[in-house]
């Protein structure tokens, strides 16, 4: 038991050195939140623009589908990418939207409502993108793509993925978008 508690820090901590290049951001809870921007490779979405607000139709309260999603400028070296989508502004700390893993290197965009890849259960407890439902006030939603060095990896539960990640990212690219349920 204290392997696993100590294993399971470990893994918070690390997830907590993804950061590169960052862009400050405070949360609701007035903490300042820092995340890599990309140094070239650019995350889009012809859904909503970066710091913009998310359309209803992507989240609990219209047809909780994914948004479109679209990158460009690949690092050489990428062999895959993996997705995560959080919301570090919930009540109960980050809240993890979606985790996708083994995405193609030849893949450059995730159509809306498709499944892209290999998906890991998220915080919903589903395999499957679970949109913006904030329970008060307006949220944060993160969309992290990471260019990885590997094509496949195993990843049995939420805190392997982020290790994984963590050992094999070239570079991770990131797409804000916000929402309240108003």
């Amino acid at each position: 038991m204290k392997w696993l508690i100590i294993t399971f820090l470990l893994s918070f901590i690390l997830a907590g050195c993804l950061v590169v290049k960052t862009e400050k951001q405070p949360t609701t809870k007035g903490e300042i939140i820092e995340y890599q921007t990309g140094e070239n490779m650019k995350l889009t979405s012809n859904a909503f623009e970066h710091k913009g607000t998310i359309p209803a139709k992507y989240t609990c309260q219209g047809q909780d589908i994914n948004p479109q999603l679209k990158w460009e400028d690949v690092p050489e070296g990428t062999k895959s990418f993996a997705l995560i989508v959080d919301d570090p502004d919930a009540p109960v700390g980050t809240w993890v939207h979606w985790l996708v893993k083994d995405i193609p290197a030849g893949i450059r965009e995730i159509p809306e409502d498709s499944i892209p890849s290999n998906q890991i259960e998220n915080d919903f407890g589903r395999q499957d993108y679970g949109g913006p439902c904030p329970p008060s006030g307006t949220h944060r939603y993160f969309f992290k793509l990471y260019a990885l060095n590997i094509e496949t990896f195993q990843a049995g539960s939420k805190i392997d993925f982020y290790n994984k990640v963590e050992e094999h990212k070239i570079e991770e690219a990131v797409l804000m978008g916000k929402y309240s349920k108003g």
